[in-house]
């Protein structure tokens, strides 16, 4: 009999795990609340530009990544738009306490040798560093697709070491230590509590070089749901699971804000478990302490966003991403609320599809913590209220003076501008306080952060960023041991390694 499973939440996780199981012959429904599926793969079109709300740079979609192999699994991969970033520069850190810039490049050595030519007396350092961080990384066997048939995992010290302290043991000067960390705020890193291993993934992904989706991570969104329809499943948008019913510990249904009622063997929450909760008929199903660790769970800090539609002809367009940091001492405390807001922000020009020497956009992103808005946390979109409106236009002019500093005159590259607060992704994603990377990891107590996919309740699953590894690569790799509680362990990872083999 062929197995079904409803999935609550048509975001990235959502998405690939429905994609997952309906290749492999589950009759998949994913029910989204959204006009537009895709979570943080969702585009929106302002002046006539196609701007995406959260993926901005991926990794493992090089040839030989991960989640290119997993994609070509799944017979998407020549219908998805990529664009490799450059080798050198990859990236390019402007730090304003002293006016200076660093630049990294792609690959072990490229990385090293880079970051060499403005620290020399560090250069074995950064050696040593680059191997331990590929060494953490190569303890974790799904990273690379591996099967594994062990249920206890002995990792190294330094796994589970804080981020912080994992790069002062091999990074002895202050400055370059903060520049390695660089990449912190797209893990929502915090100083003496996310792991190492959070940090070392996130790097190789980046020293093995990232992308960027071209003409809108949307397309990635859609090439997934047609995977999911062409094989024999649905997706169904603008139509959110209000109800979930339940009897002895097994859900038996969710019904829809339409009024839509779907039955299945196995239900997937692909959304954040605070918002899972308050729609089960009887939350008691959870023991009373699972619920108060999910409410106790820190969540990551969440983000202000500039979206920019430029003049045309006025910025050329640049293939790396460009990171603003105020303060090397501050590069750990983006998630403090005490701190003067913003510490620093990302900058990116995304690219068209046929990319010209020109730009027509730019996105800004800097960090931001819940407490910012926290005055207007009970108002809803479009009322807000004058005072929330201003606000903003403030925290646009702030990004865009500091932007000067690095580009002379960008104010007058620009045409129009659009906004975004946490406010704005708390109720567009319904995340918890608007958070960008779903619970935050503490090396401190990793019993308490850790969500794992299985339930109390024998037909529920999670899948999303608040289980195991958040981000474009950390999700779909959630997406296969979630799909294979259903499917069987390995089952997926020893299809992925076979088709290479065939290939």
């Amino acid at each position: 009999m062929t197995k079904s499973a409803v999935i609550i939440g048509g975001g990235l996780g959502g998405l690939f795990t429905g994609a997952i199981l309906a290749k492999e012959g589950v009759k998949v429904s994913v029910i989204e609340k959204n006009a537009m599926i895709g979570g943080g793969l969702q585009s929106f079109v302002r002046f006539g530009e196609v701007f995406d709300t959260g993926m901005h740079v991926i990794g493992g979609m090089r040839p030989g990544g991960n989640i290119r192999r997993i994609c070509n699994y799944l017979g998407i991969s020549d219908k998805i738009f990529i664009r490799d970033v450059d080798n050198n520069p990859t990236d390019v850190l402007y730090f304003a306490e002293d006016k200076a810039t660093y630049y990294i490049s792609q690959g072990k050595q490229g990385f090293v040798e880079r970051l060499a030519e403005s620290f020399p007396h560090q250069r074995e350092n950064l050696t040593q560093y680059v191997k331990a961080v590929y060494d953490i990384v190569g303890e974790l066997d799904l990273f690379f697709l591996r099967p594994s048939n062990s249920y206890i995992t002995v990792h190294s010290d330094e796994f589970m070491m804080a981020a912080n302290d994992f790069i002062a043991k091999y990074i002895t000067d202050p400055k370059l230590a903060a520049v390695v960390a660089y990449i912190n705020p797209l893990y929502s890193g915090r100083k003496d509590m996310t792991p190492a291993y959070i940090h070392a993934l996130i790097s190789v992904l980046y020293i093995d070089g990232p992308s960027r989706f071209a003409g809108g991570s949307y397309l990635f969104a859609n090439a997934l749901r047609d995977c999911i329809i062409e094989n024999g499943g649905e997706v169904i948008a603008s139509d959110g699971v209000e109800h979930i019913a339940t009897e002895n510990k097994v859900i038996t249904s969710v019904t829809t804000r339409k009024g839509r009622t779907f039955s299945a063997d196995y239900y997937i929450s692909a959304i954040h478990p605070c918002s899972l909760i308050p729609l089960l008929d009887n939350p008691s199903v959870f023991p009373k302490a699972y619920i108060n660790r999910l409410n106790e769970i820190p969540n990551s800090y969440s983000a202000f966003t500039l979206n920019i539609k430029l003049k045309p002809g006025t910025f050329r367009y640049i293939n790396h991403s460009v990171f603003y940091m105020s303060r090397y001492d501050e590069i750990w405390n983006f998630g403090c609320e005490d701190k003067t807001w913003p510490l620093g922000f990302l900058c990116m020009t995304p690219p068209d599809i046929e990319q010209g020497e020109f730009s027509n956009k730019m996105i800004l992103t800097a960090p931001m913590t819940w407490n910012n808005v926290k005055q207007w946390e009970d108002t809803k979109v479009g009322h807000r209220g004058k005072e929330y409106e201003e606000w903003k236009t403030q925290c646009a002019e702030q990004l865009i003076s500091r932007m000067e500093e690095m580009y002379p005159d960008f104010r007058n590259c620009i045409e129009s501008i659009n906004t975004a607060s946490p406010l704005t992704i708390r109720d567009f994603y319904a995340v918890k306080e608007g958070a960008m990377c779903g619970y935050s990891k503490d090396c401190n107590n990793m019993m308490l952060s850790q969500v794992p996919v299985v339930t109390k309740v024998r037909n529920l699953l999670l899948t999303g960023q608040n289980c195991n590894i958040h981000g474009f690569c950390g999700v779909p790799l959630t997406a296969i041991t979630t799909s294979e509680v259903i499917l069987g362990n390995n089952y997926v990872l020893n299809k992925i390694n076979l088709m290479d083999k065939d290939e």
